[in-house]
């Protein structure tokens, strides 16, 4: 349902704002395939632990840190693409 979807964005929104402005990270556990805000694809099938660690626009976008690529250890993600990222797995904040 879409208002729901669209609720569970929005907590993780103000979860990110709230934590990073706290000084923490939030860890998410993430499954399948996800496009950052430059278009690279990022795919983890059997599922991968990211921290986000910082957010613009009011946390529309969040900024991921990735150890599994040192070539690209952080990069860009609509807060919506994170959201649909880590929807089978959950994160914690």
């Amino acid at each position: 349902d879409k208002a729901r979807d669209r609720d569970k964005v929005e907590k993780l929104r103000a979860d990110v704002v709230r934590t990073v402005d706290d000084g923490r990270a939030v860890v998410a556990n993430i499954a399948g395939t996800a496009t950052d805000t430059d278009g690279n694809t990022h795919s983890f099938e059997g599922g991968h632990y990211i921290s986000v660690v910082g957010y613009r626009d009011g946390g529309k976008i969040v900024t991921i840190a990735d150890s599994a690529n040192p070539n690209q250890a952080s990069y860009r993600m609509d807060v919506d693409e994170l959201a649909r990222w880590i929807a089978s797995r959950g994160y914690s904040s």
